[in-house]
């Protein structure tokens, strides 16, 4: 019962702090360029506490599911074009506000990797084709394979490195296998049918490669940790364009799967709970710079293009715009939470 609410309470402060973070930023940049900003909440819902300072109220809400700025003008219905409103401000000064959450996203992912490689190091996998972790009830733990024997051939062909391994097994979901490894210097061979990965159904044998810790100096974490951000931006970007190109489903997690595996990890420890923290926080920022109408991406487009043509964009084309932006949103909110209810096995009832 313990365990449960410590993993209740560490998906509620994750997605809390990811959310308030990313409207902090937002915040923040708008006192900065004096847009008036009516009320800056933790939360969501029915406020629990608060205290007003200025022309801001600040509140404590009752869900503690991240966070909210309201602007003054920044509904395109009420905006007014007075001094101190969202949307009367130059097209630069919104696209910094925007921007900001986004960048506070970012920021935070930063300084969570560089506290993880700095606390309990840098993890480096190793592509030698040696078996660092079996799964418990992985078809190669119950073939017989163990930790460090080192695989060799896969079906007549030489494996030399992890990365051959993979595209050896890749296309051999629940198909019988001949593997050959080496075991203290002995040469054995095995026979078995393979697993089939459920989310790519790829075949796969329920193997981790051999890794490593480093701990990492304190100021090159920080080098380390804006790479890694990098690399993960990239390598997401990557997927993304070549599901687009080849038209195929991409890979994505919702609400559900975000929750739960944000629960795992919390009970697995702080590491894994911190590193899951940077790589949300990174998939959100990434997320909302995205071009899509509504999120802050496809608002920093708008005010990108009122900026070129050197005229404001009337409110009714930014509420039609808002409109085809929420109406993508939801598309892609029931895609994620499906892919959920598929990879938990209720989907299927759907089919």
């Amino acid at each position: 019962m313990i365990t449960i609410l410590l993993q209740i309470i560490a998906v509620l402060f994750g997605l809390g702090l990811l959310i308030f973070i990313h409207e902090l930023g937002h915040f923040s940049v708008a006192k900065f360029y004096k847009v008036k900003v009516l009320k800056f909440a933790f939360g969501f819902g029915k406020e629990i506490w608060g205290f007003t300072k200025g022309e801001t109220r600040y509140s404590i809400c009752l869900f503690p599911f991240g966070g909210m700025v309201a602007m003054a003008g920044e509904n395109p219905d009420e905006a007014t074009g007075k001094d101190g409103e969202y949307l009367s401000l130059p097209f630069y000064k919104k696209i910094m506000i925007v921007f900001a959450g986004p960048l506070m996203n970012y920021i935070l992912a930063i300084f969570l990797f560089a506290f993880i490689f700095n606390i309990w190091g840098q993890v480096t996998v190793s592509l030698d084709a040696r078996i660092g972790l079996l799964a418990p009830n992985s078809c190669a733990k119950q073939a017989g394979l163990s930790v460090n024997d080192k695989i060799t051939y896969i079906d007549g062909k030489e494996i030399k490195n992890w990365l051959d391994m993979v595209d050896s097994i890749k296309d051999k979901a629940e198909k019988e296998i001949n593997i050959k490894i080496l075991r203290d210097e002995q040469e054995l061979e095995f026979n078995f049918v393979l697993d089939k990965n459920p989310t790519t159904g790829a075949g796969m044998l329920g193997i981790q490669p051999v890794t490593k810790k480093e701990k990492i100096s304190f100021f090159k974490s920080f080098y380390i940790a804006f790479d890694t951000v990098i690399y993960q931006s990239t390598f997401t970007l990557n997927y993304l364009w070549d599901k687009l190109v080849t038209w195929e489903k991409p890979e994505v997690a919702g609400p559900i799967g975000v929750i739960q595996v944000m629960a795992k990890s919390a009970k697995s420890g702080l590491e894994n709970y911190t590193r899951l923290l940077a790589v949300i926080s990174v998939a959100l920022g990434l997320f909302n710079l995205l071009p899509i109408p509504l999120v802050d991406g496809g608002m920093i487009v708008l005010f990108l293009v009122e900026g070129i043509i050197r005229k404001k964009i009337s409110t009714k084309v930014i509420s039609i715009y808002n409109s085809i932006g929420l109406a993508l949103i939801l598309v892609i909110f029931l895609f994620a939470t499906y892919s959920d209810l598929i990879r938990l096995g209720i989907g299927k009832l759907f089919k």
